[in-house]
């Protein structure tokens, strides 16, 4: 089983780069952020048309997460809970083919020392409460998406230009870190310890170009789901593409 996770920037801007990916990747279960758009334009019956099963929590201009999946998608919870005051469309959690899993689009945070960094921290606090209710029902669960975090220096190409940045900062890194530690595992660095691979390069500067990443686009796997946890890596072949989105897919497989 092929689970990716995919920024997308876009889904209108990048339709033809999904519907190309899906048919040369063929992933099982997709977790997709930042559509720009509200619930009713996603492209369903292009994603259908490929086999794919879609469902999607839209919103005008910004954010919007969706999952797609060859098998049936029985949502459980399309907001994270712990705000109801909270209406911006970052989560969506569904159960497929015995797993619990959830496309996750967390805040930027930048710049700190506004109500934008409060806002994530927050945000991060209420996931990993959501996270650990996951844990005690002992189910495959599979968390992943755009976090916003390089949760160690390694996942950034210039630790020292980003030491302030939102991404970097050690209240961000911390609780990533106190995430994981609770159960999850992620999935590239259990099985690339060492190798910088990014999943996020930006527009300007020839980032792209110059390999100057960062990786914030993680699948945190509950203990029963990293027990069959066989291969992951990143799908760098998207960012390459001509105007492309600014994220390539993260990958995990599953036995």
């Amino acid at each position: 089983m092929k689970i990716a996770t995919w920024n997308v920037n876009s889904v209108k801007a990048r339709s033809a780069h999904l519907m190309r990916w899906l048919g040369a990747f063929k992933p099982d279960i997709v977790m997709l952020q930042e559509l720009k758009c509200v619930t009713e334009d996603f492209p369903v019956l292009d994603v259908k048309a490929l086999g794919y099963n879609a469902v999607a929590v839209g919103q005008k201009t910004y954010n919007g997460v969706a999952l797609l999946s060859t098998k049936p998608i029985d949502v459980v919870a399309n907001r994270l809970a712990g705000d109801e005051g909270d209406v911006q469309a970052r989560y969506l959690e569904a159960d497929i083919d015995g797993l619990r899993v959830a496309s996750i689009y967390l805040p930027n945070g930048n710049p700190t020392g506004t109500e934008k960094f409060t806002y994530k921290l927050a945000w991060m606090d209420r996931l990993a409460a959501r996270a650990s209710e996951l844990l005690a029902t002992e189910k495959p669960v599979v968390l992943a998406g755009d976090y916003n975090v390089c949760p160690t220096d390694i996942d950034c190409y210039s630790p020292e230009a980003f030491v302030d940045d939102a991404l970097c900062r050690p209240e961000s890194r911390g609780r990533f870190r106190a995430l994981v530690n609770t159960g999850y595992t992620d999935t590239i660095r259990a099985l690339n310890p060492t190798e910088h691979l990014y999943t996020y390069w930006d527009y300007q500067a020839g980032a792209w170009q110059r390999d100057l990443g960062l990786r914030i686009d993680h699948l945190l796997l509950s203990p029963q789901a990293a027990d069959r946890l066989v291969n992951a890596g990143v799908d760098k072949k998207p960012r390459g593409e001509e105007k492309a989105s600014d994220h390539t897919p993260a990958w995990c497989e599953l036995s």
